[in-house]
């Protein structure tokens, strides 16, 4: 898992132990503080002749690391990093780095290691939420809507969020709002049966937003706690299934709606999350296929491209195949 993004982020560990090795190397002093070509401050030389002579130790400025930098940056769209997102992280790399103060002999690699998992974790920590709480403190029912693109695993991912709060003692509705896809309803339906809850569908074409308008009533009629409603996958760019979507939540406004795309999607779910929080503004996303993912970069983009956070990550088929988000978590897997 995420092979290729370790990889890439071991490489910038290297590239900057490097760097601090041959200055520790080096223990002279510049002849005045001047600033670089490019205009970027350097440390002074009183700063640094009482660092590397008195105290042993050096500075680094923004100079020692452009490179390496640059490199980190390249490394991180390769990974399906988005662009900004891939500045934002370089942007909190460099404040931790630049100027620091490290110990001639100490291990450099603890630094540099430190400040990536610091800039990582910023990036990917966008609204802290929790769904159990969520759920615990709403109004019930609590109504939520589950949207994406076919094929990432909504209708699995829907039916997994089901029997865990199925074991945690809630009532839960599914509204198979999924009336376009052939065969959609009757997934939902061998799903709904395996787990014990119950399922509202209508016909195959019927309008998604009377499946919907129907399981909350229900729910409300039998004192349900839970409606999880399904919509048909529609690509961002069907205009008349998103439509559809934003009748569903006009008609029955959600107490949350959840984004569900699939990490090995890269930067396409990333772009995918960008255009459907616009149409219907989501309270967060899931990735599936977390296990098939070579990159890594999917999560660390879409939190802070919606500004909302991930929830949940789908590791596998079965239904405990599921484990709530934690940046900490994800971090530690790159450098594990």
């Amino acid at each position: 898992m995420f092979k290729k993004l370790k990889d890439k982020l071991d490489s910038f560990k290297e590239a900057i132990s490097s760097t601090i090795d041959r200055k520790a190397a080096d223990v002279g002093v510049e002849e005045a503080p001047k600033n670089d070509k490019k205009g970027k401050k350097k440390a002074g030389v009183v700063k640094r002749a009482k660092t590397l002579i008195v105290e042993r130790e050096l500075i680094l400025d923004e100079g020692d690391l452009e490179g390496p930098l640059w490199d980190l940056e390249m490394a991180l769209l390769e990974s399906d990093v988005a662009l900004p997102v891939a500045e934002s992280i370089i942007d909190a790399v460099k404040r931790e780095l630049v100027g620091v103060h490290k110990k001639i002999r100490s291990d450099t690699s603890d630094i540099v290691e430190t400040a990536l998992r610091n800039a990582l974790i910023s990036v990917m920590s966008k609204e802290m939420f929790d769904l159990d709480d969520f759920i615990a403190n709403a109004t019930k029912p609590v109504t939520i809507v589950f949207t994406g693109v076919n094929g990432t695993g909504k209708t699995t991912t829907i039916a997994k969020i089901a029997s865990r709060l199925k074991a945690a003692g809630y009532s839960v509705v599914i509204a198979s709002g999924d009336t376009f896809r052939a065969g959609a309803t009757e997934q939902m339906e061998k799903h709904a049966e395996r787990i014990g809850v119950k399922l509202i569908k209508h016909q195959h074409g019927g309008d998604p937003a009377a499946v919907v308008y129907d399981a909350v009533q229900h729910a409300k009629a039998q004192h349900r706690d839970v409606v999880l409603a399904d919509t048909a996958g529609r690509m961002h760019t069907n205009v008349n299934l998103m439509d559809q979507l934003e009748k569903i939540c006009r008609v029955t406004p959600p107490d949350l709606v959840i984004f569900v795309d699939e990490a090995v999607a890269g930067n396409d779910a990333v772009e995918r999350a960008r255009e459907f929080n616009a149409i219907v503004p989501v309270g967060g996303s899931i990735l599936t296929k977390v296990d098939m993912d070579s990159k890594g970069g999917a999560a660390i983009s879409i939190a802070h491209i919606t500004g909302k956070p991930i929830l949940f990550l789908g590791t596998g088929q079965k239904y405990e195949d599921f484990m709530k988000f934690d940046a900490g978590w994800y971090v530690d897997q790159l450098f594990e």
